[in-house]
């Protein structure tokens, strides 16, 4: 059996502890502690993420969209290819280490998204981006934690609560579509979509992009 491999730690900006990079063979995970938020072995609801939003931008000829947490890049990769020429993509990450081992060790899982002209990576807090905004976006993506209910970073809860909900959809452009990601069912998350005034669809996606494995959740909720 081929043992993981520990490649690099990084610091979580504000308290929120440390993220470690592991390898085995050709598999990549980035843990939190205990707890795997990604793996490059399953990538089909992150790429879905993307794609099920786009086509929701379809008649759109330069939309600018927002993703918050690149992660391993899936989501971008999938909207860069879903997206055409005048489109704009904004990343926010907020540990600068995961652009560094996007265009480092896994190089080969970001292609050429890192360098495409409709590209703008900004380090941060994607909340601080939300909240800056208004009328900014025609979409928004969070792949942040491992959905509503936060287990690696506590400020991440006010990214999903009344507040950050209410950032969200003044940072949106009328019938613009906040996309989220989850890793479990969230009934109470659906009910604060709803009342902060969006119209929301739950959708439950595979994990491995095929018809079966785990099942991931992700809400499209469309400002009025």
């Amino acid at each position: 059996m081929i043992r993981w491999e520990h490649l690099d730690t990084a610091t979580v900006p504000g308290d929120g502890g440390e993220l470690k990079l592991m390898r085995r063979g050709t598999e990549y995970s980035i843990m939190a502690g205990s707890i795997e938020l990604m793996n490059s072995r399953v990538s089909g609801s992150e790429k879905a993420l993307a794609t099920l939003t786009c086509e929701r931008l379809k008649d759109r000829p330069a939309p600018h969209i927002l993703i918050g947490g690149y992660g391993m890049g899936f989501t971008l990769r999938a909207a860069l290819e879903a997206l055409g020429p005048k489109a704009k993509v904004t990343v926010a990450e907020l540990v600068p280490a995961v652009v560094a081992w996007a265009r480092g060790p896994m190089a080969h899982l970001s292609g050429a998204s890192l360098d495409d002209p409709r590209l703008i990576i900004r380090e941060g807090d994607v909340g601080a981006v939300i909240a800056e905004a208004e009328r900014t976006y025609d979409a928004i993506l969070l792949d942040v934690d491992n959905g509503p209910a936060g287990l690696s970073r506590a400020g991440n809860d006010r990214l999903y609560g009344p507040s950050g909900l209410g950032a969200a959809i003044r940072a949106l452009k009328p019938g613009g579509v906040l996309a989220v990601w989850s890793a479990v069912q969230d009934t109470a998350f659906t009910r604060r979509l709803r009342n902060v005034g969006f119209k929301v669809e739950e959708l439950t996606v595979r994990a491995s992009g095929g018809r079966r494995g785990v099942r991931h959740v992700i809400w499209m909720a469309t400002r009025a």
